[in-house]
């Protein structure tokens, strides 16, 4: 299962991104974790089937309503195990 490393920049943080993002990975069965960023933008470790991975990136260059996403960042990483997905404080 491919674990990665996601930066998603742009207007993303005071608008439920995280708290969104943690409902659609449950959905998808991504596990992991999200967070805010000290520059104002959302960092997340995901891992899952390939399907699972590529269809929550999809998401994320979406976003939530008031999101407005101008990039997301992949980067491959060591694979993880975790149990659930949580967002960090």
């Amino acid at each position: 299962m491919p674990t990665l490393q996601l930066l998603i920049l742009g207007k993303v943080q005071g608008v439920f991104y995280r708290a969104t993002a943690k409902k659609v990975a449950e959905e998808l069965g991504v596990k992991g974790w999200i967070k805010n960023t000290k520059d104002n933008n959302v960092e997340a470790i995901i891992t899952g089937t390939e399907e699972q991975v590529q269809q929550f990136i999809k998401w994320c260059k979406k976003g939530p309503a008031r999101a407005e996403v101008s990039d997301v960042i992949a980067t491959v990483v060591n694979d993880e195990n975790f149990d659930e997905f949580e967002i960090v404080r």
